[in-house]
Parts: structure tokens; sequence; C-alpha cells
């Protein structure tokens, strides 16, 4: 019998005994420095993505700043902050597709820099047409595609 793949809701929905703050072992302490880190659910990262309103954005690294001060952590888990929130997005296309309006916005959750996410549900196109309708100007830097003037709309 083979198992059947779970649907992005579910992998949403799966919080897998997160949220949690660990303490950085030395090799983590490395790369990010001394501390600990908050590693959020994949709902808890949703919930963020869930909160950007129309016109303003959200970087993956201010999701990650958030989820460290919330659980009082030096930093949040950059690793699954990113993948969480490929899930969240992968779930918010999912739920579209049934028809449900009311949707995760997960087109203005950016990479660092302003950049739009090239492995979300539609590619860039469909982020740059959704970002464009809601007033951001798109430009392309060399392979990479940006929303112009994305610190300036940050949501607080």
């Amino acid at each position: 019998m083979t198992k059947q793949k779970k649907s992005w809701t579910e992998k949403l929905n799966d919080s897998k005994d997160l949220p949690k703050v660990i303490k950085l072992t030395p090799a983590q302490q490395k790369k990010w420095g001394k501390g600990t880190m908050a590693i959020p659910s994949p709902l808890e990262v949703n919930g963020i993505m869930k909160r950007v309103a129309p016109g303003k954005l959200i970087t993956i690294n201010r999701i990650r700043e958030k989820i460290a001060r919330k659980h009082k952590a030096d930093i949040g888990c950059p690793i699954t902050t990113g993948i969480f929130s490929w899930i969240a997005a992968n779930a918010a296309e999912e739920a579209e597709k049934k028809g449900l309006k009311k949707i995760t916005p997960y087109w203005r959750t950016l990479k660092e820099g302003g950049i739009i996410n090239e492995k979300y549900p539609g590619g860039i196109e469909k982020q740059a047409l959704l970002l464009k309708q809601e007033g951001h100007l798109i430009v392309q830097k060399g392979k990479k595609w940006m929303v112009e003037g994305w610190e300036k709309r940050l949501m607080k």
C-alpha cells in the first residue's frame, strides 16, 4: 500500500513539537554567534505572514527577528523559517484552488534585499503580478527580481 503524500495544509498544521528554543551548538555558533535559537512552528511563520497588509512587505529575516523576540531567543532559525514560509505559500495556493478567498498573502514575504522568492507558487511571474496589483514597482537586477523601495514598505 502506498502512503498518501501530505497536503500542504497538513504540513502547515504539523507542528512537530515546535516552537522551541535551543542552545546553539559550537558549529552553529561559528555561523550565527553565541546564544539561543528559536525554532518556529509552521503555523507561527504563517501567522506572521498573514498579518502583512496590502501595500506592506516583510522579509524572511524580519520574520526571524519577530520569532526570536517572541521566544526571548538571540536568533530565529533561518532554515526552518525559510522552509515554513514556503510551506505556508504552498498551503495558501492549495486553499485558493479550493475556492477560499482569504489566503495567506505569501507574495508579500520577500527574501533579504527585497528579492522575490522564485520558489513560491507561480514563481517570480505570479508574485510580481500580485505585487504590482498592490502598487509595488518590480525591477530586475541581474538575475534577481525585486521590489523597488521595499525597505520603506516593511511591516513594523
